[in-house]
């Protein structure tokens, strides 16, 4: 067996060495440029948090920026304004991959289904999610949780249903696994504190693991990407250059090996430093004056 450099490099990412960072920047553009699988969306101005009501003037505004680089939308809730997305986004010709956003309160969570549910009999989800992290943040139990995906699964024959969560729990819990039709993984090597350098190799075991707990179910990657801004974690450390460089290796790997995947995220909301530290509102391709970073 021969040295080969090319394969070397297909592993572990473009070769970035003597890249100015004016050449960087044009190859993330002319990436951004190429267009993307999917998309998750940042509805949220500066100013606004969970629970704002959304107006219709900031979805349509937000999407019309995004829709020429992406073919799918993620949208998280169904309820204050988030309802709105996949309505907008169909109306746009976009495929529209739509969560209802469970916690602790079932009041909530049953109103979240029922929206979800009217979404998708109008016509306007091709893909429901029932519920976000919710077993990692232990919200609910998987037996509540399984009551809520029954539900919506029985209601909604014709759509696939999952559940979102990191790919590990995939593995953990195989009684959600045999429940979703489609399994939907948060693949983030930067928050495992993984260097960027081999972050390309860790996502695609992050991504082996829940294709092998699938067991020939489809996979869809529901999240990943890199911060541009914030305090290191280990050996992951936020930065312009980083970022860049992350979007570019995720964009090559999902186009050349045909990976579903839904990049986090579209636009920076400053609310997310209230739960994710300082690095929680700088995930986005565009700024949060909707300017593109780069």
């Amino acid at each position: 067996m021969s040295f080969k450099a090319d394969k070397i490099l297909t592993l572990a990412g473009k070769e970035w060495q003597g890249l100015s960072s004016n050449e960087l920047a044009e190859n993330f553009r002319h990436t951004l440029s190429l267009g993307m699988h999917g998309l998750c969306f940042s509805p949220y101005i500066d100013g606004q948090q969970p629970g704002d009501l959304l107006s219709e003037d900031q979805v349509r505004r937000r999407l019309e920026i995004i829709r020429p680089y992406t073919q799918w939308i993620r949208s998280f809730s169904c309820t204050e304004g988030n309802e709105l997305i996949p309505k907008i986004a169909k109306a746009y010709g976009m495929k529209t991959l739509v969560g209802a956003w469970l916690g602790k309160d079932d009041r909530i969570n049953q109103e979240e289904i029922r929206s979800l549910i009217k979404l998708a009999k109008e016509g306007y989800v091709d893909i429901a999610a029932v519920g976000n992290e919710v077993l990692y943040r232990k919200d609910l139990t998987e037996d509540q949780l399984l009551e809520c995906m029954l539900r919506v699964k029985e209601e909604l024959p014709s759509v696939p249903v999952g559940y979102v969560d990191a790919y590990y729990e995939f593995e953990h819990k195989p009684r959600i696994t045999d429940a979703c039709d489609i399994l939907l993984a948060n693949c983030y090597p930067y928050w495992e504190g993984c260097a960027l350098d081999y972050s390309l190799l860790y996502i695609k075991d992050m991504y082996a693991r829940a294709v092998r707990a699938g067991k020939g179910k489809k996979v869809i990657v529901t999240e990943t990407g890199w911060p541009s801004q914030g305090t290191p974690l280990y050996g992951a450390v936020p930065s312009d250059e980083n970022f860049m460089k992350y979007f570019i290796n995720i964009q090559n790997w999902s186009r050349q090996e045909s990976i579903e995947l839904f990049y986090f995220s579209s636009f920076d909301e400053s609310w997310k430093v209230g739960t994710e530290g300082d690095v929680g509102a700088y995930w986005g391709l565009w700024d949060k004056e909707e300017q593109v970073k780069f």
